[in-house]
C-alpha cells in the first residue's frame, strides 16, 4: 500500500498478509465474521458501545494481565506506572546532548537512545530486559528473567537507579525477583518500544516535513495510518450479544482501529498522510480514532509516550535527518505493536 502526503515522497508500506487482507476485504464494514468464534468490529458507533459495556478484565489488559499466573492488582499496576512516569519526567528534563547521533536503522536506533536516556543507570540484569530481540518469543524473555533472578546479589535499597528499577530492590526471594523483573519488563520496555516505533512510523510516512507542521499533528496522523494498537480484544460476554444481532453469546470480539482509522466514512482522503487535518480535530473525541484505547479506559502510558515522541521527533528534525531517499518500501509485520521496520535514517 502506498502512502502519499504533502511534503513527502510516496513510499510503500508493505503490510503482513493478514493485515493487508483486513484492509482489502473489510474496510468500511461495521461488523463481520473473522472465524467461527470471533467477530471483527470496525464501526465507530458499535466499537464505542462495546468498549463502554464493561471494563476490561485482567486477561484483556495488555500490560498488566497476570504475570505467570500471578494477578497484578490495579493498585500495584498504578504504583508501577507512577514509577516509570517519574523516570520519564526526569528524562525529559535532561538537556538534549549536542552529539546525539540518531542516524541508522529505526526503530532500533530510537529505542536504544531512549533506553539509555531513561534507564541507563540500571544494572545490566534489568537493562537487558529492554533488548528488542526479546520480542521474538516470550520464551526468550522468560529465559533472560530466570537467569537474571538467579544471579547472586540484589539491588541495594537507595541505589542511584531509575524509580522503576527501585521497585525491584525489595524482592528478596527468587520468585519475587522473577516477578519484579517481569513487571520491569512489562512497564518499561513498551515505553521505549512504542515511542521509537511511533517516530519511525512518522518519519517513514511523512519526512521531510514542512517546518510549520507541529510534531503533535505529525504523530496524531502517523497513529491514524499506523495505530500502535491495531486491535483490541474483548472476550465473549453477555453484554455484547445484546448490542448487535451479529454477535453471538459465545463470540470473542476483535475491535479494529486499523480499519476505523481508515474508514472513508470518517476520514477525507483516508490513505493520505495529512497532519494538517488535526488542526481542526480533537484526537480525544474523534469517532473511530483509538490510538490509546477508548475513553472508558485509556492506555495509562499515553501521557509518557506523547512527550517522549515529540522530543525524539524534534531531535530528528532539528538534526536535519530524513529517510534514505534510496529506500522505497518498508514492511509492517503482524505484531502487537504496529510499525514499519528497517527504516534507514540519514542526514539530508
Amino acid at each position: 500500500m502506498q502512502i502519499s502526503g504533502t511534503g513527502s515522497r510516496a513510499r510503500d508500506v508493505v503490510f503482513a498478509p493478514r493485515l493487508q487482507a483486513l484492509l482489502r476485504d473489510h474496510r468500511g464494514e461495521e461488523a463481520f465474521r473473522l472465524d467461527p468464534g470471533t467477530v471483527g468490529v470496525a464501526g465507530a458507533g458499535l466499537t464505542d458501545r462495546i468498549l463502554a459495556a464493561r471494563p476490561a478484565t485482567e486477561d484483556e489488559r495488555p500490560t498488566f494481565k497476570p504475570l505467570h499466573g500471578r494477578s497484578i492488582p490495579r493498585a500495584e499496576a498504578a504504583t508501577v506506572m507512577q514509577a516509570i512516569g517519574r523516570d520519564v519526567r526526569t528524562a525529559l528534563k535532561k538537556p538534549v546532548p549536542e552529539n546525539a547521533d540518531l542516524r541508522g536503522e529505526w526503530p532500533r536506533v530510537g529505542h536504544v537512545y531512549l533506553r539509555d536516556l531513561i534507564l541507563g543507570a540500571d544494572p545490566y540484569r534489568l537493562r537487558i530486559l529492554m533488548d528488542r530481540a526479546l520480542e521474538l518469543t516470550p520464551k526468550l524473555t522468560w529465559s533472560v528473567i530466570v537467569a537474571g533472578a538467579a544471579l547472586p546479589g540484589r539491588l541495594r535499597p537507595g541505589a542511584p537507579v531509575s524509580a522503576i528499577a527501585g521497585l525491584t530492590a525489595e524482592a528478596k526471594s527468587y520468585g519475587d525477583r522473577r516477578y519484579a523483573m517481569g513487571l520491569y519488563r512489562r512497564a518499561a520496555a513498551p515505553v521505549c518500544f512504542t515511542v521509537s516505533t511511533l517516530v519511525a512510523n512518522a518519519l517513514w510516512l511523512g519526512s521531510p516535513f514542512d517546518e510549520e507542521t507541529s510534531n503533535r499533528n505529525i504523530l496524531y496522523e502517523s497513529m491514524r495510518l499506523l495505530p500502535p494498537s491495531w486491535n483490541i480484544l474483548r472476550r465473549a460476554s453477555p453484554e455484547y450479544a445484546a448490542l448487535d444481532p451479529r454477535i453471538g453469546a459465545g463470540d470473542d470480539i476483535l475491535l479494529l482501529p486499523l480499519l476505523s482509522h481508515r474508514d472513508p466514512a470518517l476520514w477525507e482522503d483516508p490513505d493520505v498522510f495529512r497532519p494538517e487535518r488535526w488542526d481542526g480535530l480533537d484526537p480525544d473525541d474523534q469517532p473511530g480514532y483509538l490510538p490509546f484505547g477508548h475513553v472508558s479506559e485509556r492506555c495509562w502510558g499515553r501521557h509518557m509516550v506523547m512527550p517522549l515522541a515529540e522530543m525524539l521527533l524534534d531531535m530528528v528534525r532539528g538534526g536535519g535527518l530524513t529517510v534514505d531517499p534510496a529506500q522505497a518500501s518498508s514492511g509492517v509485520p503482524l505484531a502487537g505493536l504496529m510499525g514499519v521496520t528497517g527504516v534507514r535514517i540519514v542526514r539530508r
